[in-house]
């Protein structure tokens, strides 16, 4: 008997220091989300009316995702010290919810990257052949991607070492989504982690109850 209670105390010790490092990593998500929505370039590519929003998809689900981590590491830490197959329960669920999102976010930055560059290229271009307030958007993705014009228009620029807008997106939406597909991936393998030590413990309540 004393062996179980030895055992099942050395899990509810590392399920709660699990649960404070899962916590961090909900901070680390949300703080990742919370960038990549609103870094200035990235915000100033895609604010603009008729700018794809696709991208913002993937920054959604994370920011949702790390908020409710940094809640459901909470809870997990409360389950963990009070021993509770209820509150262990749950926590397993939510993990298991979470980490569908995560997921998700991070099938969705590998796979869906080269829609979200299309979508973007095609806004670029059809800011290009039209006048009024697009002039002014192609200003603003000259100037932060630090690019000029479009191969396929045989547009020339000032200076023949600056990279074409096209290339120049390509490569910024490039980096943002493999951000997205490794932070959702590597959290998500974190929370298989989670789930087994919650049944653990949960498992180890019940048979120390029973044996009692």
């Amino acid at each position: 008997m004393s062996k179980v209670q030895g055992g099942m105390k050395c899990v509810k010790y590392l399920l709660f220091f699990f649960n404070f490092i899962f916590w961090l990593s909900g901070s680390l998500v949300l703080a990742v989300g919370l960038w990549l929505r609103f870094d200035p370039n990235t915000s100033s590519l895609l604010n603009e009316d008729g700018a794809p929003e696709t991208f913002f998809i993937a920054v959604y689900i994370l920011i949702g995702a790390g908020g409710i981590m940094m809640l459901v590491g909470f809870f997990g830490c409360c389950g963990a010290v009070r021993e509770s197959q209820c509150l262990l329960g749950s926590f397993f669920a939510c993990l298991l919810v979470i980490f569908g999102a995560e997921v998700a976010a991070g099938v969705f930055g590998f796979l869906k990257k080269d829609k979200v560059i299309e979508e973007v290229t095609n806004f670029y271009r059809s800011s290009i052949s039209e006048s009024g307030n697009s002039t002014s958007i192609v200003t603003i993705y000259h100037k932060i991607l630090e690019c000029c014009g479009d191969p396929n228009t045989n547009a020339e620029c000032p200076n023949a070492e600056t990279k074409d807008c096209i290339t120049a997106i390509n490569d910024f939406f490039n980096e943002k989504l493999f951000i997205i597909g490794y932070v959702g991936l590597g959290i998500a393998g974190v929370m298989i982690i989670g789930m087994i030590f919650s049944m653990v413990l949960c498992c180890a309540i019940r048979n120390n109850r029973e044996v009692i």
